[in-house]
């Protein structure tokens, strides 16, 4: 019997399932909100409905010609549209009642706690005025994660450290829900992991096992996932016994399953399992790359009634996964994307922005500018690859653009999470120092405006004492000292001999205030953008003078580079 499958959701993270189907030779139907996804152009079919109109779905479904078999989807959250498909049409899959104890994330913290699954304590709010709601959940341990009940890809998370930030947080969690419903829990310490598993007549195969790099707190940014991770084997055996103690505590027997697992050190807790494959590029990529099977073919023989097959990997690679992002701002042009992909290991670069976009420092998992994936016979290899991948990758933004100045610059920006981290804290202390006068790029670039009709030679950088010695990478395996080197090449910068005596950490001595402010902005421009930062706040500065820059310290008879603008 020929199978024909509808396949819920045409974005990229679906088209692993819609190209193996088609490679199976199967009828490949797709549904899908946007009209221009890519799906749409390779699907046998294509029906234009948001995924959330169940009923439309149910009546698209029924006009199917050939007769659907199965009915899937892959890295959304509408694995409650898939079952409500399936149920409709008798089709094989996860039921409704299961499907939505691993949507609804207080519905599966209650099966949690009823089968004595290690899960944290939580509070169910419905909405901003629930007072009594928000009372109880002020009494839980801090520090709390605030999440909206029904959406994935971390948006509208946030970590919660004391209660002063509780109502802020659950309004924005709000937002973010579609029922307007928020949930309140404990933080699960510890490293987070994440699983995909086949579920087969309530029999539980795990297929994969990644570790999740997270980043920027007090959001949850996923910057990146390994696989297979790095872990030892009684730690891999109690994720996996909570993670399948989880699958069946919220009834998935027939379908496929994916968890977020943490170990905190003395035991595996369930963060959320969802009665779907992963996204995230895992299920769809980095798996197969790494273990040379297609989970996703395995997911699709379950959908319509078939044994999944042989779930044995069959080689034992590694695979890495990078994100990439951009400062806020609105992008001028990306440079490097044909490097990158060039370089011996990197199997895949996916672009989420162009020239032309506004884009913002990412708060959630959808936020991000792209993603990078390697895969190498080893671990050192493959996140090699990766991060030399993201090495290659330039987005350079629109000088002078009030949105990237605030992130970069403005005084309530100091202290957030950004780019670089420093760790020495004779660095910070003297950073501090320099920023005490709150400079910007307009105090600074009239500080270094000449009216002579020559490029303005931009001063030397007073050092931080030492900048040297800070190697504290970030998940681009790139630290402050790196970045700075980077910079001081691609600008012609120079960085100031010593202003004090060996060890000084005190405020730098310096005779002109210019140096000292243009300095200030350039260690922030860092640790806010990164190479990134660096790059705008140069252009910016070049951008405001009517001759442009000259490089550190060379007047204009050097023969340097001159900036008289963006280049990309």
């Amino acid at each position: 019997m020929s199978q024909a499958v509808l396949i819920l959701g045409g974005g990229v993270m679906q088209l692993p399932a819609i190209r193996i189907a088609k490679r199976k030779g199967w009828y490949v139907f797709v549904a899908d909100g946007n009209r221009s996804c890519p799906g749409a152009a390779i699907a046998d079919s294509f029906f234009p409905i948001d995924l959330k109109n169940t009923e439309r779905l149910i009546e698209a479904a029924k006009t199917c010609d050939p007769p659907l078999t199965g009915v899937l989807t892959a890295g959304t959250d509408f694995s409650t549209s898939v079952a409500r498909v399936a149920e409709a049409l008798r089709l094989p899959g996860t039921s409704h009642a299961s499907a939505y104890n691993a949507s609804d994330k207080v519905q599966m913290r209650r099966r949690f706690a009823e089968a004595g699954v290690p899960s944290p304590a939580f509070v169910e709010l419905a909405g901003t005025d629930d007072r009594a709601a928000l009372a109880e959940a002020a009494k839980l341990n801090y520090p709390l994660v605030v999440k909206p009940v029904d959406n994935m890809g971390a948006r509208g998370v946030q970590r919660v450290s004391g209660a002063s930030q509780l109502t802020d947080a659950v309004a924005r969690a709000v937002g973010f829900s579609r029922s307007g419903r928020v949930i309140v829990e404990e933080f699960i310490p510890g490293q987070e992991y994440s699983l995909d598993a086949i579920v087969e007549d309530g029999k539980v195969t795990v297929c994969g096992l990644a570790e999740r790099h997270i980043y920027f707190p007090p959001a949850f940014v996923e910057m990146g996932h390994t696989i297979p991770a790095q872990i030892d084997d009684r730690r891999e055996r109690e994720l996996v016994e909570v993670f399948i103690a989880g699958v069946r505590a919220l009834g998935i027997s027939n379908g496929a399953a994916k968890g977020d697992i943490f170990h905190t050190g003395t035991g595996a807790v369930v963060g959320e399992i969802a009665a779907r494959l992963s996204g995230g590029y895992m299920s769809g990529w980095t798996f197969p790359y790494s273990s040379g099977f297609e989970v996703t073919e395995a997911a699709l023989n379950i959908a319509v009634g078939l044994p999944a097959g042989d779930l044995t990997n069959r080689r034992s690679w590694v695979s890495a996964e990078r994100a990439f992002l951009s400062i806020p701002g609105i992008v001028a042009g990306i440079n490097g994307v044909a490097a990158a992909r060039n370089i011996p290991g990197v199997k895949e670069v996916f672009l989420r922005v162009e020239t032309g976009m506004e884009v913002s420092f990412p708060a959630n998992n959808v936020e991000k500018s792209g993603n990078v994936i390697s895969c190498a016979p080893s671990r050192p290899e493959a996140v090699r690859a990766a991060q030399y991948a993201l090495r290659c990758i330039e987005i350079r933004l629109e000088p002078n653009v009030a949105a990237t100045d605030a992130f970069l610059f403005s005084a309530d920006s100091r202290g957030k999470p950004g780019v670089m981290e420093l760790s020495d804290e004779a660095d910070l202390r003297v950073l501090r120092e320099m920023q005490k006068g709150n400079p910007d790029l307009d105090l600074v670039s009239s500080e270094l405006s000449r009216t002579t009709g020559k490029p303005v030679p931009l001063p030397e950088i007073l050092p931080l004492p030492r900048w040297e010695r800070e190697e504290r990478a970030n998940w681009a395996g790139i630290a402050p000292a790196e970045a700075v080197r980077t910079c001081l090449r691609r600008h012609g910068l120079v960085m100031a001999a010593d202003h004090g005596p060996a060890g000084h950490i005190g405020r730098p001595r310096v005779t002109q205030q210019s140096q000292l402010n243009f300095s200030a902005l350039f260690w922030t421009a860092l640790l806010r953008g990164g190479i990134q930062g660096v790059d705008y706040f140069i252009d910016s500065l070049a951008a405001r003078m009517p001759y442009g820059i000259a490089a550190s310290g060379s007047g204009t008879d050097a023969g340097v580079s001159i900036f008289t603008g963006v280049e990309v």
